[in-house]
């Protein structure tokens, strides 16, 4: 009989590494943190486990919940692996390093570097927001250098958020789970299967909405909000209906600079052709004041 969606045990070998704790959980994947026993290093591991498509066997393996969702499991484990291969082809230095993949159980998994450090949502939610103009350069502009590298190879993050941030020693970034992550095709991508509620916008919500990098700029200027006022913005869908986003331009004319207010204003815009166009429009604005010594605009 089919088990419930369960985590692998700990001490459970996955290839050459051992599981040693689940430490994360989401609708496509679960996530756990392991150790390769050949070099003793720590890794984390995503399994590939749509709690809406699939179950797990008593001996570990993937089965589908249903026979009628038989070839959707198939079909989006094929999307993973085309999408990690892809993931694996990044080198970039603020980008998590995909350093293995492999099938077991039915299903796949991707082992990635662990990283040591904190998480921004994490430390947003202690500081209460109010992160300094200082900090936040240093943590956004090297994210927006590792979109402006995805982006410019058609691809798309479509989960970015606080909590998809990691943060290094001395608050050196990282962008992590890829695995929301889509190829743009001619015409450009026109579904996501991720929805975070603050940080996805208006067209990430329709169906057959037109997604772009102006999707993962959306969620940028809401990550920057986030870092300024404490707390997750209105979910776009609410503020199509009755916007209660106060803009930073007025909401922050006293702490923050006017062009960084402006940026994140333009970036939160419910219209995508307001927002800039990708993440390199906008690394290009926080450059330019960074070398100007970020005088206020």
């Amino acid at each position: 009989m089919a088990k419930a969606r369960d985590s692998l045990e700990p001490g459970t070998m996955l290839d050459c590494y051992r599981i040693v704790d689940t430490i994360g959980k989401g609708g496509f994947s679960l996530i756990y943190l392991a150790e390769d026993d050949e070099t003793s290093d720590q890794v984390v591991i995503k399994e590939f486990m749509p709690k809406r498509l699939a179950r797990r066997r008593g001996d570990g393996r993937l089965m589908p919940v249903d026979n009628k969702q038989r070839e959707a499991l198939y079909r989006s484990r094929r999307l993973f692996f085309q999408e990690a291969k892809v993931m694996a082809s990044l080198h970039h230095p603020h980008i998590v390093a995909v350093v293995n993949m492999f099938i077991r159980n039915d299903t796949g998994y991707i082992v990635m570097q662990h990283e040591r450090g904190r998480n921004l949502g994490q430390f947003v939610h202690e500081r209460g927001g109010k992160l300094s103009t200082t900090l936040m350069m240093r943590i956004f502009v090297p994210l927006l250098d590792a979109l402006k590298t995805m982006h410019a190879r058609a691809m798309l993050h479509l989960d970015v958020k606080p909590g998809n941030i990691h943060l290094r020693n001395g608050h050196d970034p990282l962008l992590l789970d890829l695995g929301a992550a889509q190829v743009l095709t001619v015409g450009g991508s026109t579904a996501s299967h991720v929805i975070t509620a603050g940080y996805s916008p208006p067209e990430q919500y329709r169906h057959g909405g037109k997604l772009g990098p102006w999707t993962d700029v959306y969620a940028v200027g809401a990550s920057l909000r986030c870092c300024m006022e404490g707390k997750t913005p209105q979910p776009a869908p609410d503020r199509l209906s009755e916007d209660a986003v106060v803009p930073a331009l007025e909401r922050f004319a006293d702490i923050y600079p006017r062009w960084l207010l402006q940026l994140t204003d333009e970036a939160m815009a419910l219209d995508a052709e307001r927002r800039p166009g990708d993440a390199g429009e906008m690394l290009a604005v926080m450059l330019h004041h960074r070398d100007a010594g970020m005088r206020v605009g």
